[in-house]
């Protein structure tokens, strides 16, 4: 794995049920969060004072000191006062929303090379959902399948990710076929199902959660990787082995 970590949580942010992945990115790391809820600014006010206190609440019962970086606009973005606070964080988290609001949101400013510098000197960054979704090179934003792929934040290359995955289809009847035939050349299409996260990167990502992650294939040869397994992206679409 990467020395430094990325979490992709499939749902979940803020909840006991993926506390594991907090404490797992946090480990030998200040223990300090910045999380931003950018995504659901687009909400407007009262979705973003949700989160705000969910996320609070939750690094409180864990005992670890957090701070939400309140990113609502691109303006707010370029802020060198609101880049500075992720400085000496140890964990960065992007929580859910619209993906394609935040990478255009985040992408190129001094806050989104905040978080690269910061995760470059060994910080670990983790999305859920949307969030996760904003860190890849092209994100799409699968509710609207026409709507062009806008840059990300880039820290996890060669994947493009389907969250919600055991629920996904449900709410967008045909999202997986799509996302297949759109994949770009030399990217993986993986799927995490709620609860549910992979952490590592680039290539390893071991599976936390109560459920399952999947490695996609136009092909129909789906795999699926329980809890404590590690996905391989370069070891060809059989690859699972215990972490």
């Amino acid at each position: 794995m990467a020395s430094t970590p990325v979490g992709l949580v499939g749902s979940g942010e803020f909840t006991p049920a993926t506390e594991a992945v907090d404490l797992e990115l946090l480990k030998g790391r200040p223990q300090r969060v910045v999380f931003l809820p950018t995504a659901a600014a687009p909400e407007g006010e009262t979705t973003l004072r949700y989160w705000t206190d969910l996320g609070t609440t939750h690094y409180r019962r864990l005992g670890i000191p957090a701070q939400p970086l309140m990113v609502r606009t691109r303006e707010d973005a370029f802020s060198a006062a609101l880049a500075a606070e992720i400085e000496g964080a140890g964990l960065i988290y992007l929580s859910g929303g619209d993906p394609a609001y935040l990478a255009a949101t985040v992408t190129g400013t001094a806050v989104g090379d905040a978080i690269r510098e910061a995760w470059t000197k060994g910080t670990a960054v983790a999305g859920c959902s949307a969030g996760a979704v904003a860190l890849m090179e092209r994100v799409p934003d699968v509710r609207a399948a026409g709507r062009p792929f806008v840059e990300g934040l880039g820290l996890v290359t060669g994947m493009m990710l389907l969250p919600h995955f055991d629920q996904l289809e449900k709410w967008v009847p045909g999202v997986t076929e799509w996302a297949l035939q759109a994949l770009p050349a030399g990217t993986e299409l993986l799927g995490v199902e709620e609860d549910t996260a992979l952490v590592g990167g680039p290539r390893e990502w071991r599976v936390l959660g109560r459920q399952r992650a999947w490695k996609l294939s136009r092909d129909g040869a789906h795999r699926s990787f329980a809890a404590g397994e590690v996905l391989d992206l370069g070891a060809g679409s059989a690859a699972s082995r215990p972490a």
